[in-house]
């Protein structure tokens, strides 16, 4: 049996209030007071597509090493860089694997699935798909409200599968919903009534059959179906059209969560797994965007015995709910305001050669551990700190990704540059005995303090906005309740 045998979940901590984004805008347009229901998952500044792929997929890499490593979305931060590699770097897998990005539509990630399978069906082992979505939507956009922020990962093999994968069915057709051009921010979008009538209800339906062939399955016995849309009663007409009971059609998480974009599929399905789903239930999946990819899947009793590192539940339940729209429109440059000199100090140019060098450190939080002594230190050295060792060249690679640390000494600084003042920076002491200067992120004043558990997280650490460059590092955030 081949399917998902394991996943996580990331989702930003603040939730976007959408009565926020509609006081904003009942000035223009008074019909916005009724739009104002629920929440959606906001990154904070210093977030992206490449680092929620990275909180995403890391409890996964703790259980097994991939094979391979591939990388869905389509707001990576980079046209011209692979930002799977990014992740295999942060997450210490550099070397003798394969990476892929998949991108240019919004069923990206199911067809890397899909892929995925297919590749450990004629012989590969242990890949590991994380899809992730940064959307950026003008203000009073149709997006902006429909839309949210997210990662998950999965893991793809033949080891006691939670979910197996028994067909799928394609329908590629080029049909314009929606569209980026190169170089452009936004997306452009057509007219709902015309994506609902001619494209889900008619482009859906055909890979929904293709899919229930290839698995032998009648289209009754279809206990949960996931379709993705952030257009009123899309899946229902699907489910009509393809023969499908209603109550099969699956939360879309809008209320809570907010459209994923080419995560939604997964993170729908997911969530399903944990809310509704039973063994021995088949599970179908589809995703809209140039077509539809359509995949069947069956739960298996391991989905019933299975603890994921961070379920979809436990990622919807720590949050802290945002009531500015201004600070959301800063965090995603939709708001052009004065960050003084300081702030153009803090673009200065990146020695690539140098961030080559250190990629280890920089990326994967790697230190250095004597095997002497067995002090561990960040950043690693020649010398040995331990004033009772003092050896030389002794050190060998030990991460501190994963250690659990406490806050030594903070400080709140709203002279130092950063898009979210205060900046929170200080020491903390790892387990292990390491000790570390860093960026303190996901608080506000007053939630810090000496001896606070604390766990680190992928972050930006600043950003080269001439040159288009996100400086990634690592910062510490309050610790998850375990």
């Amino acid at each position: 049996m081949v399917g998902i045998t394991g996943y996580s979940a990331y989702i930003p901590k603040l939730r976007l209030q959408r009565s926020a984004i509609a006081d904003a805008h009942t000035w223009y347009d008074p019909s916005y007071a009724a739009k104002g229901r629920g929440e959606r998952a906001i990154c904070s500044w210093d977030e992206d597509a490449v680092t929620m792929g990275v909180e995403a997929a890391r409890g996964l890499v703790r259980e097994k090493r991939p094979q391979t490593l591939m990388f869905a979305s389509t707001t990576g931060p980079f046209a011209d860089r692979q930002q799977a590699g990014i992740i295999a770097t942060a997450l210490s897998l550099e070397g003798d694997m394969r990476t892929l990005d998949m991108t240019s539509s919004q069923r990206a990630a199911l067809g890397a699935l899909s892929q995925a399978v297919a590749s450990v069906n004629e012989g590969s082992r242990d890949i590991l798909l994380v899809a992730s979505d940064k959307r950026r939507a003008r203000a009073r956009s149709p997006g902006e409200l429909a839309w949210g922020d997210g990662a998950v990962s999965v893991s793809v093999g033949c080891e006691n599968p939670l979910l197996e994968v028994l067909g799928s069915g394609m329908n590629s057709v080029d049909f314009l919903d929606h569209y980026r051009a190169s170089g452009k921010d936004f997306d452009y979008d057509w007219e709902e009534r015309w994506i609902r009538d001619e494209g889900f209800s008619k482009i859906v339906p055909e890979a929904i059959s293709r899919a229930l062939a290839d698995a032998g399955i009648a289209p009754e016995e279809v206990a949960h179906f996931v379709l993705p849309s952030t257009i009123s009663r899309a899946a229902h007409l699907v489910a009509r059209a393809a023969n499908l009971r209603p109550e099969s059609i699956v939360d879309n998480l809008a209320a809570c969560l907010g459209e994923t974009g080419v995560a939604h599929p997964l993170f729908m399905a997911l969530n399903a797994l944990e809310t509704r789903v039973k063994p021995g239930d088949f599970l179908l999946v589809c995703s809209f965007g140039s077509g539809c990819e359509a995949v069947l899947m069956r739960a298996t009793e391991a989905a019933a015995k299975y603890t994921p590192p961070i379920s979809v539940q436990d990622a919807l339940a720590l949050k802290q709910p945002e009531t500015n729209y201004f600070k959301y429109l800063c965090f995603n440059r939709l708001l052009e305001v004065e960050e003084g000199k300081r702030g153009e100090a803090a673009e200065f140019q990146t020695s690539l050669s140098a961030s080559y060098r250190n990629r280890d450190m920089l990326l994967g939080l790697v230190g250095g551990r004597c095997t002497q002594c067995g002090t561990v230190q960040f950043p690693s050295a020649r010398v040995c700190v331990n004033p009772q060792c003092r050896a030389t060249d002794t050190q060998e690679p030990y991460s501190f990704r994963d250690e659990p640390a406490k806050v030594s000494s903070w400080s709140a600084d709203y002279l130092a540059f950063t898009p979210n003042p205060p900046s929170h920076y200080g020491m903390i002491d790892f387990v292990s005995g390491g000790r570390l200067m860093t960026d303190f992120s996901d608080l506000e004043v007053g939630d810090i303090d000496v001896g606070m558990a604390v766990e680190m997280r992928f972050r930006i650490k600043s950003m080269d906005h001439p040159r288009g460059l996100p400086r990634y590092f690592w910062k510490a955030v309050p610790a998850r309740a375990r």
